[in-house]
């Protein structure tokens, strides 16, 4: 597949673990659309995590390998949130060009009764806390970060919010997660994850075709003069499409980005680009974990052995790595 092909020939190869860079000339719009299954299904499946905690650290992969595989250059990007519900820690590393590590750190005791209760919804897990976006080029570069306040919306909803208040660019989006019951060849029913979600981006060649207010309202000091910019029409037009899009035609195999991209701006010329994979990849290794150890004191390390050896989990993958003290001893 070449670039910029246009959809109507690209329907019936529907890609999965795969974001799909888009284009609609017609009203200045770019974009990325994806779905994934077989690499949330691997990511999730190493952790217990309850139903409401999968549902949202896949949401967060989503967002994270939608925003990650825009980087046009080596390095990674992270997204995290910190907050004080039960879900106290999100974080999805996307390594370029297309590897994909997460993890959730929750409360067991705590989301078993907000799933009892009814209030095991994105504002009841996550409560009060922030949502940072990093993007790490490496130890010789400067990271840049931004920062937006989780305050009880959905997560797609902070995501908005950060783009309203650090992006230039207008940008909309949608995220989803579904758990979805599949026949397989044995004849048994398997339970298998599926994310998927849109982004979309105004770039008109006109930057003030752009251009929105500058503050809003709930932001702007005591006694400042708002001037109120009306949006352009095109972009009314995307996001009035977007507003279309269900839950489940994101992650529904039987739609598929290349179909919901048709389905979606068609009567406008959508094309699409080369879609880039996404894969479960962890970047952890024995010599890395053994770098950190050796960065302990010997007291430090000497606290961490067990049964005569140290053993250290990777959060995100689950390998064990253990390691003899003797291999830090350096006095031989």
């Amino acid at each position: 597949m070449s670039e910029n092909v246009a959809l109507s020939s690209m329907r019936e190869t529907d890609p999965i673990d795969a974001v799909v860079p888009f284009q609609v000339d017609a009203l200045d719009a770019r974009g990325r659309a994806v779905m994934v299954g077989p690499m949330l299904d691997a990511i999730l499946e190493r952790h217990n995590y309850p139903e409401p905690v999968a549902r949202l650290l896949g949401e967060m992969v989503v967002l994270t390998v939608l925003l990650g595989t825009s980087l046009k250059f080596d390095g990674k990007f992270i997204v995290q949130s910190q907050a004080d519900g039960p879900v106290s820690l999100l974080v999805v590393e996307f390594t370029t060009p297309d590897g994909v590590r997460a993890y959730a750190r929750w409360d067991e005791d705590a989301v078993n009764a907000a799933i009892a209760s009814g209030t095991a919804d994105p504002s009841g897990l996550l409560g009060k806390g922030v949502l940072a976006l990093t993007v790490d080029q490496g130890a010789y570069m400067q990271r840049y970060q931004g920062i937006v306040a989780l305050d009880g919306s959905s997560l797609e909803e902070v995501a908005r919010n950060y783009f309203r208040q650090s992006e230039q660019i207008p940008t909309e989006l949608r995220l989803a997660v579904g758990r979805l019951t599949i026949r397989g060849a044995d004849g048994g029913s398997h339970n298998h994850w599926r994310a998927g979600g849109i982004l979309t981006q105004f770039l008109p060649e006109a930057p003030e075709r752009a251009r929105g207010a500058d503050l809003h309202p709930g932001e702007a000091p005591e006694g400042a003069e708002l001037h109120e910019v009306d949006e352009d029409e095109a972009w009314i037009e995307v996001k009035a499409l977007l507003d279309t899009v269900a839950d489940d035609e994101l992650v529904d195999e039987d739609v598929g980005v290349h179909t919901l991209l048709y389905r979606l701006f068609h009567e406008r010329g959508v094309t699409a680009s080369e879609p880039n994979p996404v894969h479960d990849r962890c970047s952890c290794s024995r010599e890395r974990v053994g770098e950190v150890l050796a960065s302990l004191s010997p007291e430090e390390r000497a606290e961490s052995v067990e049964d005569g050896k140290i053993t250290v989990k990777c959060e995100f993958c689950s390998t064990s790595y253990s390691f003899a003290p003797s291999e830090f001893d350096t006095t031989h």
